[in-house]
């Protein structure tokens, strides 16, 4: 039997109401997979920047109880269950010293700090906020979309659980992990969400890894704090008679075209790479046409090359720009 929201009920799991259109457009699921693997796409391929601030203004502060008053009931009621072994584990003085860090991040950043808080304590979770403090903006930005996700993951499992009639033919994996996500247990780590099955000993869920190209990236204009859209993106692999480029020694058709794009209106380039479970390990390099988008700016294109191990070829590997006519910086985001 497929399963379906509207979009109140989807809004309570993110509070971003274009996101919650389009889940609703995308409806029914057959499954909690289904449902999550959707959510995956829409929420990093689909909305734009505004679109996840507006669900990130959903959440109340970390130590507090209360929600704005654009949340839902029901996301107020899940926002206090999801902080509550964090409220449990608090004292006086350290929810003065959380409360205090909260306004130096929002100061900072321009949003309230969000982390995925079931389980964690009010200490794990202070120490998370300092550590996260330091980042450059781009790159916070970046972890409060993810930490998002994970939420939404476990809010779409507390919605399919409320269903009363699930019928009995409904795939049992799913009502578990259902019910793990009721007693936040579930562990969401990268692109996996995976539950132990009590009735199905060593069996278990695994959404498939990607719902997305394992290598994206988005362009920022800090020159006009938007994102630039129509430049165009190369991504190159390397494939020299050496194991890697070395610096200042030419190799001619060394590098290997994977894939081109052109940002669109959010900077977020269009896909570059299949979508794979494993990406091959090797030299990458992704190169802008800056020269192009800003004929005055100062750099005619810009390049950027990074390497991908063994061990990381099932993870995701975000590079984006922050461009201005006179400078540039990046970072890699897995």
């Amino acid at each position: 039997m497929e399963l379906s929201f509207d979009e109140k009920d989807y809004a309570s799991c993110c509070g971003s109401s274009r996101f919650a259109k389009e889940m609703v457009l995308a409806s029914p699921f057959s499954s909690l997979q289904q449902s999550i693997s959707v959510a995956r796409d829409i929420w990093f391929n689909k909305i734009d920047v505004n679109a996840w601030l507006q669900a990130f203004s959903a959440h109340p502060q970390i130590g507090q109880t209360h929600s704005p008053s654009l949340a839902s009931q029901t996301s107020a009621q899940w926002s206090k269950g999801e902080q509550s072994t964090a409220l449990a584990t608090a004292t006086g003085s350290s929810l003065q010293e959380l409360s205090e860090w909260n306004a130096q991040y929002r100061d900072k950043f321009g949003f309230v700090f969000l982390i995925c808080a079931s389980g964690k304590s009010t200490d794990e979770i202070l120490a998370e906020l300092k550590k996260r403090y330091t980042n450059r903006p781009i790159v916070e930005f970046e972890i409060a979309a993810q930490e998002q996700m994970k939420i939404t993951e476990l809010r779409l499992a507390k919605l399919f659980s409320s269903k009363e009639n699930i019928p009995s033919t409904t795939d049992k994996d799913s009502i578990v992990v259902a019910k793990k996500a009721e007693e936040d247990r579930i562990s969401i780590i990268g692109g996996h969400v995976t539950a132990d099955s009590a009735n199905s000993p060593g069996k278990s869920i695994q959404l498939p890894s990607r719902t997305r190209p394992p290598i994206t990236t988005h362009v920022l204009d800090v020159s006009r704090g938007a994102p630039a859209a129509g430049i165009e993106v190369l991504l190159e692999a390397w494939r020299g008679t050496q194991p890697r480029p070395t610096f200042g020694v030419a190799d001619s058709g060394s590098w290997i075209v994977q894939g081109s794009s052109t940002t669109d209106s959010d900077g977020r380039s269009g896909q570059l790479l299949s979508i794979v479970d494993d990406v091959n390990p090797g030299i990458y390099r992704i190169s802008f046409n800056t020269g192009k988008y800003n004929p005055k700016g100062f750099f005619p294109c810009v390049s950027i090359v990074f390497e991908i191990l063994e061990s990381q070829k099932k993870q995701h590997f975000h590079v984006p720009l922050l461009l201005s006519p006179f400078s540039f910086s990046t970072y890699r985001g897995s």
